[in-house]
């Protein structure tokens, strides 16, 4: 059985015109597990095991990926508490203005998020907002070919402060 919809979604590699722009997040294009600890405002960590998917689209012109908490082979996770997601970014490059517009789209929690992101050094830094008008700062740091961090951050002052709320500690499911 074909499946028309991934052939008209997936590509198995950028488009070759915007390779070297794409590579920023194509680094990531493969499957990989990771620790999450989620920081509430009072102190208290939550903690799990989740997974994400990278992959090409839409003609090879953008990155989507599948982030999941808990794994789906983790079992009963009672130390993430109510916090699970099952959700996609769709990543897509503006060569105008030589950033990324990202999308987060959480349907389990009613959770979205728009953002730019650009690399600032060797991070690659997302800063929008979501769906409740908060400022969010998602950021990639500690990249190499086999692991990275990941983390969330809010502002509820317009960006003059930042609280770390989620870090995920990556490795890629098969090293390369």
């Amino acid at each position: 059985m074909t499946d028309t919809f991934a052939e008209a979604l997936h590509r198995d590699a950028p488009n070759p015109d915007l390779a070297e722009k794409l590579n920023l997040y194509g680094c990531f294009i493969g499957a990989w597990t990771f620790d999450a600890t989620r920081i509430l405002e009072d102190g208290t960590k939550l903690t799990g095991r989740g997974e994400v998917h990278f992959g090409w689209v839409l003609e090879g012109k953008a990155v989507q990926d599948v982030w999941i908490l808990p794994a789906r082979d983790a079992g009963p996770s009672p130390s993430l508490g109510p916090w699970t997601f099952y959700g996609t970014t769709l990543r897509v490059y503006d060569p105008g203005a030589d950033a990324w517009h990202i999308f987060w789209s959480d349907p389990r929690n009613q959770y979205y998020s728009r953002q730019l992101g650009r690399a600032e050094g060797d991070t690659i830094v997302q800063i929008g907002a979501d769906g409740t008008g908060s400022s969010v700062r998602w950021s990639f740091s500690r990249i190499t070919e086999n692991s990275f961090r990941w983390l969330g951050e809010r502002s509820h002052d317009g960006g003059a402060t930042w609280r770390i709320e989620v870090e995920f500690l990556a490795r890629r499911a098969t090293p390369t």
